[in-house]
């Protein structure tokens, strides 16, 4: 006498050829509408954005998102344009959109800033922070790809 076996065949085979077609749906139309990357600026930094030749400019970065290690590579990305970065950590507050702040009342210092970390700028004088700008790392910035040193 025959248990059926035939049966669950039927039905392993309907399993088999739902999952394919979920999956053959998902690859044309679910990664194309949820899963595609932000866009990302064409171009980066203008190359000029970088310190004055004579001039120390003293900037402090925070990090005002998840990502780990956002500010660490901020500070690489500043200090290769000449920038000198005195301090960097995280922030309580949560951002989205990058900020540069004016300290020491040189606006000039801190739009060059601003253009290197395509950020807006806005003054917020404070001179108990001994530094000439401060870069809120948002979740917008992106840091440029990392240099390949074999």
């Amino acid at each position: 006498m025959r248990t059926g076996g035939r049966g669950y065949g039927r039905v392993l085979l309907a399993l088999v050829v739902l999952g394919l077609l979920g999956w053959f749906a998902w690859k044309r139309w679910g990664e194309a509408r949820f899963l595609t990357p932000a866009p990302v600026a064409a171009a980066g930094p203008p190359a000029d954005a970088r310190a004055p030749a004579g001039t120390r400019i003293k900037v402090e970065v925070l990090n005002a998102t998840r990502t780990r290690g956002l500010a660490r590579r901020a500070t690489l990305f500043l200090r290769d344009r000449g920038f000198d970065v005195v301090a960097s950590g995280n922030t309580a507050e949560q951002r989205a959109v990058t900020l540069v702040l004016d300290r020491s009342q040189h606006p000039d210092w801190a739009n060059v800033v601003g253009r290197a970390m395509q950020a807006g700028v806005q003054s917020r004088p404070d001179a108990s922070r001994y530094v000439d700008v401060t870069v809120i790392l948002g979740a917008d910035w992106r840091p440029p790809p990392l240099p390949f040193y074999p």
